[in-house]
């Protein structure tokens, strides 16, 4: 929770500060988040509106999660930008666009101010977790793992199957043999022609 007194309700009025907050939790998606408990540091812009405090701020905070192609542990560090409207809750509502009933535009999400004080949760988890990357990796030529055996092909480079064959053609490859030793096992006799022409 973050207060607003020092600002009152003089539009113009603004208050920089710095502030490091311990992670809410659950602060990530499947394969990168922060951790649980860990110190993310805020620096907020506070300024004072007609209709509230719109508050502008970066977060900062470690990351830790697994590299989508060699799912090795990774760790990096997010930078999210934010800017959002927290309202007074008696401000003036004909100031506000407002949607007419019946109409499909999606009503956006309002955030308030109760008792001089705003909650910054919900805006720093939506900065947070729309900064982070759709597929983290540990480098950017990760060369993932082998898809015959799973060996990690960074730790060899040089790795390779020989005679490797995709099950879906191991029984064409089956029959080719077959045909192939046929072949061998059956020599032409010097009065078939046919293949000659």
């Amino acid at each position: 929770m973050f207060d607003t007194r020092e600002l009152g309700r003089r539009p113009g009025a603004m208050k920089q500060l710095s502030r490091t907050v311990t992670s809410p939790g659950d602060l990530g998606v499947e394969v990168l988040g922060v951790p649980d408990g860990a110190t993310i540091e805020l620096d907020l812009r506070l300024e004072s509106v007609m209709e509230g405090v719109l508050v502008t701020g970066t977060a900062r905070a470690p990351l830790k999660g697994e590299c989508v192609r060699c799912l090795e542990p990774l760790e990096q560090e997010c930078e999210a930008e934010f800017q959002e409207l927290f309202s007074y809750p008696d401000a003036d509502d004909r100031s506000r666009p407002s949607a007419e009933a019946g109409d499909d535009a999606e009503e956006e999400e309002t955030f308030s101010i109760e008792g001089d004080h705003f909650d910054l949760e919900p805006v720093l988890r939506d900065a947070v977790v729309l900064s982070l990357p759709l597929q983290p990796v540990c480098r950017e030529d990760c060369p993932g793992l082998c898809a015959t055996c799973g060996a990690r092909l960074a730790d060899d480079p040089e790795h390779d199957h020989e005679d490797a064959v995709d099950i879906r053609w191991a029984a064409l490859q089956g029959l080719a043999e077959t045909m192939k030793d046929g072949e061998k096992d059956a020599p032409r006799s010097a009065g078939d022609d046919s293949q000659e022409k």
